[in-house]
């Protein structure tokens, strides 16, 4: 039997190479009526506002955004904002070139696979555009359900869609959002991606407190999740103490 019956996914940084916000959403400022520094200072201040999904849809959101910022441009520069802030983020994601073969090997192998984000509205419409999106199983944005990690509901909501309990699955992300030690507090057990091209890129509430186990390829998760050899496998520690029951192949400590 696989060690785990699921692997959770974050999405930036993790399925994407580093996060970083490139000179397009110069031109969301520009249709605006302000400068590009305020409108990343006031993203940043409100990311989590944002991504919780409270604020109301893409036009609303925005439109709070101006709010902060001072400036009250018209309907059809908030349209046009609209369109320039999506192609802003379509240029900003960038997959890693492992991830479509590591998700296509976790679906040869039967493992499910889930997708988790903290994100605002963008995402949900990107990602149909990616080639990863036939290679999951289900996709849980914090924009949609309403909360963001590490609240457990997020895992929860990944692990009920896919029918599975969170023993069960294994979760893969770069620890923005504080996701490593909120997945491990709901009980699944949890792997930090530290690819070489991490360090200098876009993360919010980085997860300092997590000292678990550490990849540096998504393509390490199929060596995870594979059945081992009999007598070979370690316990991943979950909550904090060693994993009972199922024996799991070891990781590498960070």
């Amino acid at each position: 039997m696989p060690a785990y019956r699921a692997v959770l996914f974050d999405f930036f940084n993790t399925l994407t190479r580093p996060a970083n916000r490139g000179r397009r959403h110069t031109l969301v400022a520009d249709q605006l009526g302000c400068t590009t520094r305020e409108l990343l200072d006031v993203l940043d201040q409100s990311f989590y506002l944002r991504a919780s999904g409270v604020l109301g849809n893409a036009e609303e959101t925005l439109r709070w955004v101006c709010e902060r910022i001072g400036v009250r441009p018209s309907d059809t520069r908030i349209q046009a904002a609209l369109t320039a802030r999506l192609d802003a983020v379509r240029a900003d994601t960038r997959l890693r070139p492992e991830a479509v073969p590591t998700l296509r090997a976790l679906r040869q192998l039967g493992i499910a696979t889930a997708l988790v984000s903290d994100c605002t509205h963008e995402l949900p419409v990107l990602l149909a555009e990616l080639p990863v999106a036939p290679l999951l199983d289900t996709e849980v944005y914090s924009v949609q359900v309403g909360c963001c990690k590490p609240d457990p509901m997020i895992y929860l909501t990944a692990c009920q869609r896919l029918g599975v309990a969170p023993g069960d699955c294994l979760y893969v992300g770069d620890g923005g959002s504080r996701e490593l030690t909120g997945a491990v507090g709901t009980g699944l057990a949890a792997v930090r991606l530290l690819a070489p091209d991490l360090g200098n890129h876009l993360v919010f509430d980085p997860d300092t407190g997590f000292t678990g186990p550490a990849l540096t390829s998504l393509r390490e998760v199929i060596g995870l999740v594979e059945p081992a050899p009999a007598g070979t496998a370690h316990p991943v520690a979950v909550r904090g103490r060693p994993a009972q029951g199922r024996r799991r192949p070891a990781l590498r400590a960070r």
